[in-house]
């Protein structure tokens, strides 16, 4: 591994430890052509979220230029390049949701929560989203928090789900 990009990158004996482990999964994947998603995933797992450094190190590490890493990290919703809480909510804004009142769940969802979309709760229990379509149209409106699917949701629901986490 290079040694200046580690230590250009690295701020302490965990960022280290951290891009150690993400070395090794683009040792272990780089061969698969495609395989860029794949890793972006594990190194989100490791890390919790894709910074910059994390960014610039799998393009180096890769050989790919940072435009390709960062265009995909951008495009895809469920990567992070900021901290996010420990429960993810995201509000499905699909258009049978949003037609059925997903905006109504966005403005409620401020309220209870204190922050706007795109924000995480001071105490970093939640972050909050939008999906453009979590698969549950049949039952709009949808919100997930985390992996479970909540069908049917009317802001009046919102306390008691949240209650939950």
């Amino acid at each position: 591994m290079n040694e200046a990009i580690l230590n250009t990158l690295c701020e302490d004996e965990k960022d280290e430890k951290q891009l150690e482990q993400i070395a090794n999964v683009i040792d272990h994947y780089k061969k698969d052509p495609g395989s860029l998603i794949q890793i972006l995933h594990l190194s989100q797992e490791i890390c919790g979220y894709l910074p910059l450094k994390v960014q610039k190190f799998i393009a180096h590490t890769m050989e790919i230029p940072l435009a390709d890493v960062s265009g995909v990290v951008s495009f895809y919703s469920f990567f992070a390049t900021r901290p996010r809480g420990q429960h993810i909510i995201r509000v499905c804004m699909g258009t049978a949701c949003y037609v059925r009142g997903g905006k109504k769940l966005v403005e409620k969802l401020e309220e209870l929560l204190g922050i706007q979309l795109g924000d995480t709760t001071d105490d970093g229990k939640f972050s909050f989203e939008v999906a453009r379509c979590i698969g549950a149209c049949g039952l709009a409106p949808a919100i997930m928090i985390d992996s479970t699917v909540y069908k049917q949701v009317n802001p009046n629901r919102l306390e008691d789900i949240l209650s939950q986490y």
